[in-house]
């Protein structure tokens, strides 16, 4: 099944064409990375995939609907999660209150501040959930901005996972990150592609880990998708080894 597809995406800043004709379709389970330096178009895809970019070219399908222009409140309720480059958690609400803002928007219309007394059991139980897929439940009521880097940035993956997203994607989430952080970091990604049965997409500077954790991965350069395929094809590409890997 097809979760996402892009269809001749395009969008421009003043004279830089950030993202040039984009066609790509990502399949249901599909764990798959995009790849390119500073300036590829990797961040600008993803924001008009999620609607924060409204795209001068192109439509943007998932399951089969229609989302070109759609806002970004309207997409995360379709089932598209995002994690950003760097934390946008709340620092100073709990970890568990962090994940409860995106699953109570996911579940109601409105926002009420109720919600956050510790005598909602309910609510708090249901989004517990996602704070034991990101092995935060420990944490559920430590104050976000005492987490350690990598902590905070399991916990925005957490926030992703509330809206009940079917497809994550997550941008550089190993940005900062220590070596046994980027780890546990990949792990939690398998993890979430394996036995949580998400499709996932993310994008990453560090090749170790895009080739150690993609079963597809996709290049970009100046905006242009140049290459696709598994990181076997990707690592003997020859217009990828010499755009991005050194020859």
């Amino acid at each position: 099944m097809r979760v996402l597809e892009l269809q001749g995406l395009s969008k421009a800043f003043g004279g830089v064409q950030a993202v040039n004709d984009v066609s790509m379709i990502v399949e249901e389970g599909e764990l798959g990375a995009i790849i390119g330096p500073n300036g590829a178009g990797k961040s600008t895809l993803f924001n008009l995939v999620t609607g924060h970019y409204k795209s001068d070219r192109g439509e943007v399908i998932f399951k089969g609907k229609d989302i070109t222009g759609f806002p970004p409140h309207r997409i995360s309720k379709l089932g598209i999660g995002r994690a950003f480059q760097g934390v946008t958690i709340f620092p100073t609400l709990s970890v568990l209150e962090n994940v409860l803002v995106p699953f109570i928007v996911s579940k109601k219309n409105d926002f009420n501040l109720c919600c956050f007394t510790r005598d909602r059991k309910d609510l708090q139980e249901e989004a517990m959930r996602y704070l034991e897929m990101v092995e935060l439940a420990d944490r559920a009521w430590t104050i976000s901005q005492e987490l350690s880097h990598g902590e905070q940035m399991r916990l925005e993956v957490g926030i992703a996972l509330a809206t009940e997203a079917d497809l994550l994607l997550l941008d550089e989430p190993t940005t900062g990150m220590s070596p046994s952080e980027t780890r546990d970091m990949v792990m939690l990604i398998k993890k979430l592609s394996v036995e949580g049965g998400k499709t996932i997409v993310f994008t990453e500077h560090n090749m170790e880990v895009v080739f150690g954790t993609a079963e597809k991965i996709r290049v970009l350069h100046m905006g242009i998708l140049i290459a696709e395929g598994t990181p076997d094809e990707i690592s003997r590409n020859e217009k990828v080894k010499e755009a991005y890997l050194g020859g």
